[in-house]
């Protein structure tokens, strides 16, 4: 598909929000309508979380691992320039943080673990009591830290590939090295200022968190473009060989993964609230 075709893709699903919350025929059924309606904070951020899962599971997958295979390679020093590489999953992730920093939306990011590699990695305060909570339900975790003032929604971070086991397993800085594949690495972290958003700031969210990670994978193609033999880029995968999608390819195929669930956590957002933001909400 071409940027335009991806581009149409997402004003479709922005134009299913809008029709959800503000051109709706239907009465709301807390008599509200429009940007006047507001939505808990946390259903918002269960659904940058799975768009998170998704992208991080697509680039682990098919770039890192599927990459590895064809001759490409990936290191935490990968910004260094003698260094021909790609950054590992977990600094995929930090770039899309360091994008989001500068956006306008307050939307940030945070990826932590009680056996980091890097201690600024690591669970500091509230934040051990609740990843520990984390462990024992499996589910994530909702709730507001005072020392930031941010409302924050953690949610467990496994180990979905080979390459995140055996990076870890074979750190020389690494706490653990034992991981297995499915372990609960850690927990992905999320924080929002407000405790409600209104649509409009849903919308601009979601697409800003999208925009950080097509970000994020961008800044690894204007690295690969400095490899003395620099794989294509295009349409092709590195399942495909010594390829790499490019930035828009890349994102369409977070799209079609996302799309359904996206609509569906949109969908529920629509609903009345059940809970207040405080509370333990239920992933979509």
């Amino acid at each position: 598909m071409s940027h335009k075709t991806f581009l149409l893709m997402f004003l479709t699903l922005v134009g299913s929000i809008v029709y959800l919350f503000v051109e709706a025929p239907q009465a709301l059924p807390d008599g509200k309508a429009g940007e006047d309606r507001t939505i808990p904070v946390n259903r918002l951020l269960d659904i940058v979380a799975n768009e998170n899962n998704a992208v991080r599971a697509l680039y682990t997958q098919e770039i890192v691992g599927e990459g590895e295979k064809a001759g490409l390679q990936f290191s935490e020093d990968w910004q260094e320039a003698s260094v021909e590489a790609g950054p590992l999953p977990a600094l995929f992730l930090r770039e899309a943080s360091r994008s989001l920093e500068k956006n306008a939306t307050p939307l940030s990011l945070f990826l932590g673990s009680d056996f980091p590699i890097a201690s600024s990695n690591a669970f500091k305060g509230i934040q051990i009591d609740k990843f520990n909570l984390i462990k024992q339900t499996l589910r994530p975790e909702y709730f507001y830290a005072d020392d930031i003032q941010r409302y924050t929604a953690m949610y467990p971070d496994y180990a979905v590939s080979a390459a995140c086991v055996d990076c870890h397993n074979e750190h020389p800085n690494s706490p653990k090295k034992d991981w297995r594949l499915q372990d609960m690495m850690g927990a992905t972290t999320w924080l929002y200022p407000d405790e409600v958003v209104t649509p409009g700031e849903l919308i601009k969210t979601l697409a800003a968190a999208r925009e950080a990670f097509k970000t994020a994978y961008q800044a690894y193609l204007d690295k690969v473009t400095t490899f003395s033999n620099p794989p294509m880029i295009g349409e092709k995968w590195p399942r495909d060989g010594y390829y790499l999608p490019s930035a828009e390819v890349f994102m369409q195929e977070v799209d079609a993964r996302v799309a359904g669930a996206t609509l569906a956590g949109l969908m529920r957002a629509n609903e009345p609230p059940m809970h207040s933001p405080e509370d333990d909400v239920q992933p979509f």
